[in-house]
């Protein structure tokens, strides 16, 4: 398949707001419940981008890949929002119809060169504890599990989130 990344601009927010949708409704479909995930609005998401895409944020960044259809999938990264110090792998979202493609792979390859560029040793993300599609592509990935387990409240029910860490030492 063929497919694009660029660093994300204005204009994407319609595009990023439909797979970040898509994404969460096929990605979490088992994992967290269908009324919720059901309604979930692309509108709604549309302005939330559009006000993230704005802000520029500097050490903020956000990868859209796109193939002939449209936006297939997209990574966010910026500073480690916790502790200990680090940058962090916010979001890595692709539609169904690409998964199992090298657009993952490529997108996770550009967070993981951004969080470089921030100049941290760690990168940090987050994800479900009973999401063994998305752990197991981190791993894949050489993200470990690090112990740090946090709940927090998706769609009305309470969640185990477990933290991922991988070295960002660069590449010589």
């Amino acid at each position: 398949m063929s497919f694009s990344v660029h660093v994300a601009r204005a204009d994407d927010a319609d595009e990023l707001a439909r797979v970040h949708v898509d994404g969460w409704r096929w990605g979490y479909r088992g994992v967290l419940p269908a009324a919720f995930l059901d309604g979930l609005s692309v509108e709604a998401r549309v302005a939330r981008w559009r006000d993230i895409l704005a802000k520029g944020a500097p050490q903020e960044r956000t990868w859209m890949a796109c193939d002939a259809l449209g936006g297939v999938g997209f990574a966010s990264i910026g500073p480690h929002r916790g502790e200990p110090a680090g940058a962090e792998l916010y979001a890595i979202y692709v539609v169904e119809r690409v998964a199992g493609s090298d657009v993952a792979r490529r997108l996770m390859a550009c967070a993981i060169e951004g969080m470089r560029a921030l100049d941290e040793r760690r990168g940090f993300l987050w994800v479900l504890e009973n999401n063994p599609r998305a752990r197991g592509f981190y791993e894949r990935e050489g993200w470990r599990a690090d112990g740090v387990i946090r709940r927090e409240e998706i769609g009305g029910v309470t969640v185990q989130e477990v933290r991922y860490e991988v070295a960002l030492e660069a590449r010589v």
